[in-house]
């Protein structure tokens, strides 16, 4: 059996979840998720613990008993904390603005760059330092693949580390070429 699959989720206070046919929806202070489940599992909510169970011992049913736990944990998660993820931009005149619903950034190229902000997303850039961006939402997925957008709009650079990138990332520094000497061969 499934070592993540077979533990149950435990609900947090403040958390509830339903089942309606093939899709559960989680509802908390944050807001609200729902995830349409394949037939190879089956869900069962007593109280505030939900249990996640395969149908057989095929392989696609192994694969997706797991899956399918850890995607109602996260959503549990997802609508009583959140999840969140720091973004650096970092180079000479690059900056980022928030315009409404849209994301202004100039990354060195000749235009400025519009990222329009998916819903449920909120980008909110810190107090101290303006190229310092905080992604939150209650979906992991969601604000994963816009972080994800975001910072493959300049990647960070190894030779003068210059781009996105996210804050625990640690960017290998390369050397540039060396010079030569006047008056030596190569």
């Amino acid at each position: 059996m499934s070592r993540i699959g077979r533990k149950p989720v435990a609900l947090p206070s403040g958390v509830t979840a339903t089942i309606t046919d093939r899709t559960v929806k989680v509802k908390g202070p944050k807001g609200e998720l729902s995830y349409a489940f394949l037939p190879e599992v089956t869900l069962k909510i007593e109280g505030n613990v939900v249990t996640v169970t395969r149908r057989d011992d095929t392989p696609a049913s192994k694969a997706r008993h797991g899956l399918t736990r850890q995607l109602i944990a996260n959503m549990a998660q997802g609508v009583s904390q959140g999840y969140s993820k720091k973004l650096e931009i970092i180079g000479v005149g690059y900056k980022a603005q928030i315009k409404g619903k849209t994301l202004v950034l100039n990354l060195g190229h000749s235009h400025p760059i519009d990222f329009k902000i998916p819903e449920g997303i909120t980008i909110t850039p810190d107090e101290k330092n303006k190229n310092i961006l905080t992604i939150s939402g209650c979906d992991k997925q969601m604000v994963g693949q816009a972080s994800a957008v975001i910072r493959g709009l300049r990647p960070p650079e190894p030779y003068k580390g210059k781009g996105i990138r996210y804050s625990d990332e640690i960017v290998r520094r390369k050397p540039g070429k060396a010079a030569v000497k006047a008056g030596t061969t190569a």
